[in-house]
């Protein structure tokens, strides 16, 4: 791991000296997560790996589905992995009325989602595996989120504009519909954007 350029950013890494003899891997495309991951301070690879598979035994709970994809992402990367290698993958789902919501898969579906989320509450969970050779560890976080009612209009420009079909739930809470459609939020912000960096850094002090 290398240490970033910058005051600031060198009392972070200062924390995570243990992860020295690792080189990081992020196991993702997702440009959000590669954003909050480099807010960390940390020097990593981005390698993320095409169709992996997202299904879950239906068997179970809500709180440990997105743990277990994120470990069958991070067991489709073990024998690439080297001894030096420290893998990131992630998770997120979101849990409303009853159902989980993943990345809608066209235009119908997102319009679908974000009406069931108007004038409600949801859960947004994202799961979270680090891992190596010889370890491997999973968590999983939760944050409630209530939107305001939002008007067919409404939904059609963000769905139009922004396309969010690569977003659990069909949103994305750092743009527009976030700003004019999130009356509240219970737990980490990050989270919701599908990576909850302080867990995460709480977790890699201890690797």
């Amino acid at each position: 791991m290398k240490l970033l350029d910058g005051k600031e950013t060198e009392n972070v890494c200062r924390m995570l000296l243990n992860l020295n003899n690792y080189r990081v891997i992020l196991g993702s495309a997702s440009p959000r997560r590669k954003e909050l991951l480099a807010g960390l301070g940390l020097s990593f690879d981005v390698k993320p790996m095409p169709d992996l598979d997202e299904s879950y035994p239906s068997t179970l709970g809500v709180n440990t589905i997105p743990q277990y994809i994120a470990r069958q992402k991070a067991q489709a990367y073990m024998d690439a992995l080297t001894e030096n290698d420290l893998l990131i993958t992630a998770d997120t789902i979101v849990w409303a009325m009853g159902q989980v919501m993943g990345k809608p898969s066209d235009r119908k579906e997102a319009m679908e989602m974000l009406r069931i989320l108007s004038a409600k509450s949801h859960e947004v969970i994202t799961g979270v595996c680090i891992t190596t050779k010889k370890r491997s560890h999973a968590f999983s976080v939760t944050s409630v989120v209530r939107f305001h009612h939002l008007d067919e209009e409404e939904i059609e420009y963000y769905v139009d504009t922004y396309r969010p079909y690569d977003k659990a739930g069909a949103y994305g809470i750092q743009e527009w519909i976030g700003y004019i459609g999130v009356e509240s939020i219970d737990g980490s912000f990050f989270n919701v954007m599908g990576l909850p960096v302080q867990r995460l850094y709480q977790e890699l002090k201890k690797f």
